[in-house]
């Protein structure tokens, strides 16, 4: 998978993707990270790539000309057949669905905006689509965009040691996760759940759904309603007392 990346700042990168899985995808070929300057782009002595907003208001606006000029120059004039994601707090919040069907594109191009925001024509005339990844405000959409990368590329066949690992992710399946537990089996007092220590598969996958479906309900019983239950489970969730509790937890 290839992504593009157009920032005002690529030096930000360097670092956080150069290292653990997403450095070793891209070691491995499976990732391609390409980082484009905005700046570039700019024409003056001084790169100007932002200026005050017209009406009057606090902040800079960045200006749409660097930002047309750094994207076609990479991407070309016309529509290219991908995702062209703007990052910024009024997009369309991303979720691991939306992580799911970027990692499914062979090319994706990220939007780095910054200072008050883009012109407006960036938005309409740029963009194919805006993404946020939550209700706050960065100072620019570098973070956001390590962000989608990290999320998108565990995703890619390959990067993950085991290809069960991230369909069994919290919100892959529309539910949180089940807790986990490793050795030792004892830990100040704290014990394992005995059926993890019985070997009886059917059990401990039972369990474990038990487990996602209490989490779920209790920290983020928003998810229930679209989540895919079966009827018992839905059963389960109406008389919360009849689902087995993690004899560790705290809640």
């Amino acid at each position: 998978m290839r992504i593009h990346i157009f920032t005002l700042f690529p030096e930000m990168f360097q670092g956080p993707l150069d290292h653990s899985i997403l450095g070793r995808a891209a070691a491995g070929g499976l990732l391609d990270l390409s980082l484009h300057n905005i700046r570039d782009h700019a024409d003056g002595p001084h790169r100007s790539v932002d200026d005050y907003p017209y009406g009057g208001g606090p902040g800079m606006v960045m200006k749409p000309e660097p930002l047309f000029a750094a994207v076609e120059s990479v991407l070309g004039s016309t529509s290219p057949g991908f995702p062209v994601v703007l990052l910024t707090p009024q997009g369309r919040q991303f979720t691991q669905a939306e992580a799911q069907r970027l990692a499914t594109e062979p090319t994706v191009a990220l939007i780095c905006g910054h200072y008050q925001g883009v012109d407006e024509r960036i938005r309409r005339h740029l963009a194919t689509e805006e993404l946020s990844i939550g209700d706050y405000v960065l100072t620019g959409g570098e973070l956001a965009a390590m962000v989608v990368v990290d999320a998108v590329a565990r995703l890619l066949p390959g990067v993950l040691g085991s290809a069960e690992a991230a369909a069994a992710d919290s919100y892959a399946t529309g539910l949180l996760q089940h807790p986990h537990y490793t050795r030792p089996a004892q830990f100040r007092g704290w014990s394992v759940p005995e059926i993890l220590l019985s070997g009886n598969h059917e059990q401990i996958a039972r369990w474990r759904r038990e487990q996602s479906l209490r989490h779920t309900r209790e920290r983020r019983p928003d998810l229930l309603q679209s989540a895919p239950l079966s009827e018992e489970e839905r059963r389960l969730l109406n008389t919360p007392d009849q689902l087995t509790r993690d004899p560790s937890s705290t809640d």
